[in-house]
């Protein structure tokens, strides 16, 4: 099969496994939901504290959003490991490289086009509810972040498809990043934030601070979001290639 036929295949997949596509769809709806539910109420009197970063702020919802993604990825790969579809996908495509390619490739343009689009939502919705404390588009560091949203979100989609072709359940991988991403990471931050800051999610989500914390800029904490999606990516690569289907 041709690359182009194999992207194609590979998007068919995603559109025809409910679970998949509906934790795509849930990318966008959880971040209008979330922004509708805590900014209408609370938006104003927390950006009054002046205690957290205005433009992080508008991007609360990602806490959640950012779990639709890691389905997302979990899904789009363990889909190859039920009822033996890996078997038929390997007898339509045996070059291993460009099957794993191919799923990474559409994997990640879905979540990015999806990424951005949830986050000029999170910020022009949250922005409608603050007021005197909205951030406008033109303001530094505003635009980066509407992007870079959908780049931190493409980029934990990757690394959740990663570790899921590495252990072959969409469940352990859930069960290992969930919890990971709302507690793990703020526990360890509570003992030693500079250790918390080279954390995938941690370092990623400096894009969407207009003061970036830490030793970490915007570009260079999503660069390690980079490398750790990378290793993961590479991880899953090798089980693919090394393990039988």
């Amino acid at each position: 099969m041709s690359t182009t036929a194999v992207l194609r295949s590979e998007w068919i997949k995603i559109r025809s496994i409910r679970s998949g596509f509906g934790s795509l769809v849930a990318v966008l709806g959880a971040a209008l939901a979330i922004s509708l539910a805590v900014f209408p109420a609370i938006g104003q009197p927390e950006a009054a504290t002046g205690e957290i970063d205005r433009l992080f702020w508008l991007y609360y919802p990602m806490n959640f959003v950012q779990i639709a993604a890691i389905a997302f990825g979990a899904t789009a790969a363990s889909s190859e490991f039920l009822n033996g579809a890996l078997r038929n996908s390997l007898a339509a495509v045996p070059r291993r490289n460009l099957l794993f390619g191919a799923k990474a490739a559409v994997v990640g343009a879905a979540a990015l086009a999806v990424g951005v689009g949830a986050g000029f939502v999170m910020f022009f919705t949250a922005n409608a509810f603050l007021g005197p404390y909205a951030v406008g588009i033109g303001e530094p560091g505003a635009l980066r972040s509407c992007f870079g949203a959908g780049l931190y979100l493409a980029l934990i989609t990757l690394f959740s498809m990663g570790l899921t072709f590495l252990l072959r359940s969409a469940v352990a991988v859930l069960s290992i990043l969930i919890p990971f991403v709302l507690i793990v990471s703020f526990v360890i931050g509570g003992v030693s934030e500079g250790a918390a800051t080279w954390l995938p999610d941690r370092a990623g989500q400096q894009i969407l601070f207009q003061e970036p914390l830490g030793t970490l800029g915007a570009w260079t904490g999503i660069g390690v979001t980079g490398l750790w999606t990378a290793a993961a990516l590479l991880a899953g690569w090798w089980s693919l290639r090394r393990r039988d289907a």
